[in-house]
C-alpha cells in the first residue's frame, strides 16, 4: 500500500534523525567535559582500561580528594606490586589507602564491584574517573547499581583523542559512535527500571547527583 509505505518511510525517517541527532548531543557534551577540583569524596573509584586513568585517580588520592581508592576491573595478570608502579604512588599511601578489584569485566561489572565496595565502607559520596567517551555510560551504570550515591565524574582525555571538530578525525568518530551505540541500552535500561520503579529509592536522584568536581 503506498500510502503504508509512506508512512513507514516517514517513521524510518524520524527514527533516523532522533538517533543521528542523539548522536551529535551525545559527542559534543563528551567533548566539552572538564575536570575540576572541588570538595573532597569519600572515595576514588578508577575503571582500568584508559590511557591514564590509574595516574589520575592516584593523583587525586595523594591530594586528599578521597579517603580510599578502588582500581576496579583490574587485569587478573597485574599483581599489586605492578599497579604500584604504575599508580606512581608512595608505598605507604598504596598500601593503606588502595584497594584492587578483579572481578569486573563489563562497565555494568565495574558498577556491581563498586557498590560492594562502597556499601561496605559506607561511602556515599565518590569520584568516578574514567575516559571521558565512556563516563556517560558509566555513570548510568553506577547510578543503577547505587541511587543513592553521589557520583562525582573526573574526565581523562587521552592523548589521541580529539575534541576539537572530532567529526574530522576518523578515529575519534569511530570511538564515538561505538561509545554510543553501548550508551543507549544502558540509558534505555536506566529508564524502564526508573518507570517501573525496580530500584529502591529514587534513580533519578541518584543520576541528579552526579556533579561536577568544580561545583
Amino acid at each position: 500500500m503506498p500510502g503504508a509505505g509512506r508512512v513507514f518511510a516517514a517513521a524510518a525517517g524520524v527514527v533516523l534523525f532522533a538517533f543521528l541527532g542523539g548522536f551529535v548531543i551525545f559527542a559534543s557534551s563528551i567533548t566539552h567535559y572538564v575536570a575540576g577540583v572541588g570538595a573532597p569524596a569519600d572515595g576514588i573509584v578508577v575503571l582500568t582500561g584508559g590511557e591514564h586513568r590509574l595516574s589520575e585517580a592516584a593523583r587525586l588520592l595523594a591530594e586528599g580528594r578521597g579517603k580510599r581508592l578502588l582500581i576496579s576491573g583490574a587485569n587478573r595478570m597485574a599483581t599489586r606490586e605492578d599497579l604500584h608502579r604504575k599508580s606512581g604512588l608512595a608505598p605507604t599511601l598504596f598500601d593503606c589507602c588502595v584497594d584492587v578489584g578483579y572481578d569486573a569485566h563489563t562497565t555494568s561489572g565495574n558498577a556491581h564491584e563498586t557498590k560492594a565496595w562502597a556499601t561496605d565502607r559506607r561511602f556515599t559520596r565518590l569520584i568516578i574517573v574514567t575516559s571521558s567517551y565512556h563516563m556517560p555510560r558509566s555513570l548510568i551504570e553506577l547510578g543503577r547499581v547505587m541511587p543513592g550515591v553521589a557520583l562525582v565524574p573526573y574526565p581523562v582525555v587521552s592523548r589521541n583523542f580529539r575534541t576539537e571538530r572530532w567529526w574530522l578525525h576518523g578515529a575519534t568518530a569511530r570511538l564515538l559512535f561505538s561509545e554510543y551505540v553501548k550508551f543507549l541500552p544502558s540509558a534505555a535500561r536506566f529508564g524502564v527500571a526508573r518507570l517501573f520503579g525496580s530500584w529502591e529509592g529514587s534513580a533519578l536522584a541518584g543520576s541528579a547527583q552526579v556533579h561536577s568536581l568544580g561545583a
